[in-house]
C-alpha cells in the first residue's frame, strides 16, 4: 500500500514537473527590439553646419552645406573628448571634394547608404575602435556661387533656394548625459 502511494506521488511529482516546464517552454521570448537596443546604448552627438567649397578649374563652383549628426557608443565615449567636428569636416571635404560623391548633374543618383557608410568606417578608423555607431544626414544641399552672388542683390524671401541632395532626418536636442 505504501509502495502504491509513493508511486502515485512520483507520478504527480513528475507530472506537475512536466507541466511547468512545458509552460516555461512555451512563453513567448521578449521580441529584441533592435532600435531600442540601439537608443540604450548610444548617444546622440548633434553635428554642426558644414560648408564644403567645390572646387573646379582651381576656383570655388559653390558650396555643400551640411549637417551631420552621430550616434556615438555612450560606455567609450564616457570621459573622452573627441574633436568629432573637426574629423567630420575632415571626412566631408575627402568625399565631396577629394571622391566627388556627389554626381551635381544627377543627384538623384546619390548613394546616401554609401556615404553613410563610409564616414563611420573612416570616423571609427581614425578613432581607432567601433565609437561611430550610426551616422544621421540632416541636411545636405548645394548653393552655387552664381545663387550665391543673386541671393546678395535679392530681397528676403525671394531668395535662390539650395539643391537638396538629401531630404535628412529632423533630429530632436539631445538628452543631457552626466558627462
Amino acid at each position: 500500500m505504501i509502495k502504491l502511494l509513493l508511486t502515485g506521488l512520483w507520478v504527480c511529482a513528475v507530472t506537475l514537473g512536466a507541466v511547468y516546464g512545458s509552460v516555461q517552454m512555451s512563453k513567448p521570448k521578449p521580441v529584441v527590439d533592435e532600435a531600442t537596443q540601439l537608443r540604450n546604448k548610444s548617444e546622440l552627438v548633434k553635428g554642426e553646419n558644414i560648408n564644403v567649397p567645390v572646387l573646379s578649374k582651381g576656383a570655388v563652383q559653390g558650396y555643400f552645406i551640411t549637417r551631420i549628426s552621430f550616434l556615438m557608443d555612450k560606455e567609450k565615449i564616457k570621459g573622452v573628448h573627441l574633436p568629432t567636428t573637426e574629423m567630420m569636416t575632415d571626412e566631408l571635404f575627402t568625399l565631396l571634394v577629394g571622391n566627388k560623391m556627389v554626381d551635381l548633374g544627377n543627384t538623384k543618383a546619390f548613394d546616401l547608404d554609401g556615404f553613410r557608410k563610409a564616414i563611420k568606417e573612416k570616423l571609427n578608423e581614425r578613432f581607432q575602435g567601433e565609437y561611430v555607431l550610426d551616422v544621421l544626414v540632416e541636411q545636405l544641399d548645394y548653393l552655387s556661387k552664381d545663387d550665391i552672388r543673386t541671393n546678395g542683390e535679392r530681397p528676403q524671401g525671394k531668395q535662390v533656394q539650395p539643391t537638396k541632395i538629401v531630404e535628412g532626418v529632423k533630429l530632436e536636442a539631445p538628452a543631457k548625459s552626466g558627462h
